[in-house]
C-alpha cells in the first residue's frame, strides 16, 4: 500500500495551510456542528501528519530556506527547519488534536455561543503558530507572531461580558504595543546593522556591534516579546483568564506564550548567538530579571484563590525559566530552555483542562470552593496532581530534566545565586499547587454536592488525562528530546 509522499518545502506550506481549510470549513458548515468539528480534527491529525513527515525528511537536521515572497534586498518570507522550530510545530500540532477535543467536550458541555467563529480564530492562530516555528528570519517570524495576537483577540473576547471585552482589551494593547514599539524597533535596527535578518547559527551580530548597543538591543527584543510575558508586561496573561478554558489552554501551552518564549530562544541563539551573549555579558541583567520574574510571581500565585488566575501566574513564572535558560548564554542553559517549551506544555495544558472539566461539571472557579472534589472527579484530579509534579519538577516527570539542565547551567556560569532561585522556586510551586490536591482528596466536603464519583464529560477529562501520561513518558524519553535539541548548540558543547 502506498503512501502520498510530501517534500520538506511542501509538508511545511501543508502544515500552515490545512488549519485555514479547517478554519474555512468552520464557517461553511457553522450550522452542522457534527460535522464541523470532525472536519476540524481531521484536518488537526492530517497538520501533525505533515509535521511528522517533516520529522522522518530532516529529523534534527537544519534546510536551506525556501522564500516564498521577496519583499527587498535581504527580507524575504522565507521557511525553513531546524531542531527548535521542528520541536515547536510538533508540541503545536499534537496537543492541537487534544485541545480541539477538549475543546469541543468544553464547549458542548458549558454550552457556550459561536462555536464556528471560536473554533475558525483558533485555527488561524495554529496556522500562524506553524508559520512561526518554521519561519526562517526575524521578518517573516514577526509577521506571524501578529498574526496571532490579533487571531487569539476575538478567543479572549468571546464570552462578550464587559469583563472579556476588558481582558481582551488589554490583551491586545500590550502585546500589539509591545511587538510594535520594541520588537519591530529592534528588528529594524538589526537589519540596519547586519544588513540580513535571517536566523543563522552562532548569530549575525557578533562583529557588527558592540559596547552599551549590544545590551539595548536585546532589552528592546526581550520587552518587545510580549507574549514572554516577562516583567512588568505580563500583566495581559492573567487578565485573558477570562476567555473559555481551551482558550487558556491554547495560551498557555499550545501557542500564544510558547511563541514568546520560542522567539525568546531563537533570537538569543540564531540572532545574537549564545557565544557572543556570553563574551559581552550583554545578557546578564535579563538573567536577573528572569530570576526575579520566577519568585515574584510564584509568590503571587500563591494568594490567588481563583484557580484559573493562579495557573496564569505559575505560567509567568514557568516562562521566565526559558528567558533565564537563554539569558545564562551556555549550552545547558540553550537545552533547558528548550525542552522546557515542551515540558511545561505537557504539563500546564494539563492542568488547565483539569481546571476547564471542575468548571464544566460543577461551575467552580474557586480553590476555595474545591474541599472534597477530588473525591467525585478521581481521573480529573489526579491528571491535575501528576500535572503539578511535572511543573514542580519531581522525578519522573518530565519537568525535573529542564530544570536540572538550567542548575547544571547555572553551576558552570558559577551564579550560585541562580541555582538558590531555581531551588526557591520549585519550593513556591509545591505551596501554590500541591494544597489544591490536598483541599480536593482531603478537606471535609462542604454540602452534598460532591458526594460520589461525578465526573466531566469523557471529551473534558479524557485529553487531561492523555496529557498527564505523557508529563511521565517525557521523563522517560528526556534524553532522546535533549539529543534531538543539540544541533541548536553544536558550537557551545563545551559551555
Amino acid at each position: 500500500m502506498e503512501f502520498y509522499y510530501l517534500d520538506t518545502t511542501n509538508a511545511i506550506y501543508c502544515a500552515m495551510l490545512l488549519p485555514i481549510l479547517a478554519m474555512a470549513g468552520n464557517m461553511a458548515f457553522a450550522g452542522s456542528k457534527d460535522i464541523r468539528d470532525i472536519f476540524t480534527l481531521i484536518c488537526a491529525i492530517l497538520t501533525f501528519s505533515c509535521v511528522l513527515m517533516i520529522l522522518s525528511n530532516v529529523g534534527n537536521g537544519v534546510t536551506q530556506a525556501t522564500s516564498l515572497l521577496n519583499i527587498f534586498p535581504g527580507v524575504d518570507i522565507a521557511f525553513s527547519v531546524e531542531p527548535l522550530g521542528l520541536l515547536f510545530a510538533i508540541i503545536a500540532s499534537g496537543l492541537w488534536i487534544l485541545t480541539h477535543i477538549y475543546g469541543v467536550g468544553y464547549m458542548r458541555g458549558n454550552n457556550e455561543k459561536h462555536h464556528a467563529r471560536f473554533f475558525a480564530c483558533f485555527c488561524i492562530a495554529i496556522s500562524s503558530v506553524i508559520g512561526i516555528a518554521f519561519a526562517s528570519n526575524m521578518f517573516t517570524l514577526f509577521l506571524f507572531y501578529e498574526i496571532l495576537t490579533v487571531s487569539t483577540y476575538p478567543l479572549v473576547a468571546h464570552k462578550g461580558t464587559k469583563e472579556s471585552i476588558r481582558g481582551a482589551r488589554l490583551y491586545l494593547s500590550i502585546l500589539i504595543g509591545t511587538s510594535i514599539v520594541l520588537q519591530l524597533t529592534a528588528i529594524i535596527w538589526t537589519y540596519v546593522l547586519t544588513g540580513t535578518l535571517d536566523f543563522t547559527q552562532g548569530g549575525i551580530l557578533e562583529g557588527k556591534v558592540a559596547g552599551w548597543i549590544v545590551p539595548i538591543l536585546l532589552a528592546l527584543y526581550a520587552f518587545g516579546i510580549g507574549k514572554a510575558a516577562l516583567m512588568p508586561f505580563h500583566k495581559w496573561l492573567p487578565a485573558a483568564m477570562v476567555a473559555p478554558t481551551p482558550v487558556s489552554a491554547l495560551l498557555h501551552a499550545v501557542a500564544v506564550v510558547k511563541a514568546g518564549v520560542f522567539t525568546m530562544l531563537k533570537i538569543g541563539i540564531y540572532i545574537f548567538g549564545i557565544d557572543f551573549l556570553s563574551s559581552t555579558g550583554a545578557s546578564e541583567w535579563l538573567m536577573w530579571l528572569a530570576a526575579y520574574s520566577i519568585i515574584a510571581a510564584s509568590v503571587i500565585a500563591m494568594y490567588q484563590d481563583n484557580l484559573k488566575k493562579r495557573l496564569a501566574y505559575s505560567t509567568i513564572s514557568q516562562l521566565s525559566y526559558i528567558t533565564l535558560g537563554m539569558a545564562l548564554a551556555n549550552s545547558m542553559g540553550a537545552l533547558g530552555g528548550g525542552m522546557h517549551i515542551a515540558m511545561h506544555a505537557m504539563g500546564k495544558i494539563t492542568l488547565f483542562m483539569c481546571a476547564g472539566a471542575i468548571y464544566v461539571k460543577y461551575h467552580k472557579t474557586e480553590i476555595s470552593q474545591m474541599s472534597g472534589l477530588g473525591r467525585a472527579m478521581p481521573i480529573t484530579f489526579i491528571a491535575f496532581f501528576i500535572g503539578a509534579l511535572s511543573i514542580i519538577g519531581l522525578p519522573p516527570l518530565g519537568g525535573s530534566w529542564p530544570k536540572f539542565l538550567l542548575i547544571m547551567s547555572a553551576i558552570n556560569k558559577e551564579h550560585y545565586i541562580i541555582i538558590a532561585v531555581l531551588m526557591l522556586s520549585s519550593l513556591l510551586n509545591v505551596a501554590y499547587l500541591m494544597p489544591i490536591v490536598g483541599r480536593a482528596f482531603f478537606a471535609p466536603t462542604k454540602g452534598s454536592v460532591f458526594k460520589g464519583y461525578n465526573e466531566a464529560p469523557i471529551l473534558c477529562w479524557l485529553p487531561p488525562a492523555i496529557t498527564a501520561i505523557g508529563c511521565i513518558f517525557l521523563f522517560f524519553y528526556a534524553g532522546v528530546l535533549q539529543d534531538f535539541l543539540t544541533p541548536i548548540v553544536h558550537r557551545y558543547v563545551s559551555s
